[in-house]
């Protein structure tokens, strides 16, 4: 793309969103959602008994380099940007830019917040451990439904299998791609030495319920649609 095309995709995602009469609505539940992911990894990945298969790669990965979560975070994002510029700019928007760059410095500063503030047996001894765990996976799941359904830009992780579903494997159900891409990513991590914990599983089991009862909720007392 050069300039112009640039600032005419730029103008046009812009247009797209913010021209929308429930734009600071969604903006608001969209930062508030990208916010407390970052809070709550903090904690799954402190207490660690797993986390979402892209977590688990990126901060298998990034403890592999010695690099910060964030900064890899960031780093493998803006590559998998290219691609979503490339091929699915219809799913770029503001909530694509806050994942990308916010979620992990958001998770890397509460970590070692906790870690200067906080007594290390809550993370690592039974059953602190584990009330710990089920608090911060439950608000980190919720969290994740309010950033989903804000409808504001998919994360470049998540337009991924969206591109391959719809360029290369037409056939195939998307499930079956996003699950397929997600256990790609578990296995890379396995390969550089992570190791595989509960949370990943029940990522899986709870995700999908959580992000269509926090919709209805958002959608009847927050943007009420049908009113508007």
């Amino acid at each position: 793309m050069n300039i112009n095309q640039e600032r005419r995709f730029t103008m046009a995602v812009l247009d797209r969103f913010t021209k929308d009469p429930l734009f600071k609505k969604k903006f608001t539940v969209m930062s508030i959602g990208v916010f407390l992911m970052g809070f709550f990894l903090s904690f799954l990945i402190k207490v660690d008994l797993g986390t979402d298969p892209c977590t688990f790669m990126n901060v298998t990965l990034s403890n592999r380099l010695g690099i910060g979560l964030g900064t890899w975070q960031l780093g493998l994002n803006l590559v998998l940007f290219i691609l979503v510029i490339l091929y699915a700019r219809n799913l770029i928007g503001p909530g694509t830019v806050a994942n990308m760059v916010f979620i992990g410095y958001i998770a890397e500063f509460f970590g070692w917040l906790w870690k200067k503030n906080l007594p290390e047996y809550l993370f690592t001894t039974w059953p602190y451990r584990a009330l710990v765990f089920a608090f911060a996976l439950l608000c980190f799941v919720i969290a994740a439904s309010f950033y989903m359904n804000a409808d504001m830009g998919v994360a470049p992780y998540d337009a991924i299998p969206v591109i391959i579903s719809e360029r290369l494997l037409k056939k195939i159900p998307f499930k079956y791609v996003r699950m397929g891409f997600d256990g790609s990513v578990t296995v890379i991590a396995l390969l550089f030495g992570g190791k595989a914990r509960i949370a990943t599983v029940l990522m899986v089991f709870l995700l999908g319920p959580t992000i269509s009862i926090v919709g209805r909720f958002l959608g009847k007392h927050v943007f009420k649609f049908g009113t508007v």
